[in-house]
């Protein structure tokens, strides 16, 4: 007699198949762009039938605010997990500001990008978009914060966060169109070092 294999509920079918179009989302957006990014293609790209992404998502707008949002919940949660093993020593400035450059060097910034883009034109997808983008900044500033184990209470190591995360961000714009890695980290580890002076005066 045949065993037949359990069938995987119907509720998981569901969850890995939201997962599958978060991810195809950011995927299809990081390497075509807002206009090429519709639910068809991204459903194609999941595999799976464009009824079952708009069941999920029923409309573009839906689908990508809520990938933006899942995928940089599971970015920072990442980046909690790294800041456990930040070296705690003289390399620690510079570990973190390579790492917080690499955020914004990845395919997650190049996806928001061109939702942002986007949204500049689009007064509906902008109400959506802002709520998020301050989401973004406050995450991503009391997680660098952590990482460096600063008094953000300071106005001056505050700022000294913000613009470290401004530099980064502007870094990752200048790799949108070219590799621009080797000038990036020779910025990075100069700023680092300027950072860690204004951080820890010796």
């Amino acid at each position: 007699m045949a065993v037949t294999a359990p069938r995987e509920p119907k509720q998981d079918r569901s969850r890995a198949t939201r997962q599958r179009l978060l991810e195809s989302t950011i995927e299809c957006l990081a390497a075509s762009g807002w206009s090429a990014t519709t639910v068809a293609v991204v459903a194609e790209h999941a595999g799976v039938s464009r009824g079952a992404a708009q069941h999920h998502f029923p409309t573009r707008e839906d689908l990508i605010t809520a990938a933006l949002d899942h995928m940089f919940d599971t970015r920072m949660s990442w980046a909690r997990e790294e800041a456990e093993s930040v070296p705690d020593d003289a390399n620690r400035t510079e570990w973190v500001v390579l790492r917080l450059v690499d955020w914004f060097s990845g395919p997650l910034f190049k996806a928001a990008l061109h939702v942002w883009t986007a949204a500049a034109a689009d007064e509906t997808l902008k109400q959506r978009i802002v709520p998020l983008e301050a989401k973004f900044g406050r995450e991503a500033h009391r997680t660098a914060v952590a990482a460096l184990g600063v008094d953000d209470a300071d106005p001056v190591t505050h700022r000294l966060v913000q613009a470290t995360l401004d530099l980064a961000r502007g870094l990752g714009l200048a790799d949108v169109l070219t590799d621009d890695a080797q000038r990036r980290h020779q910025i990075a580890t100069q700023w680092a070092a300027t950072l860690d002076t204004a951080l820890r005066p010796r």
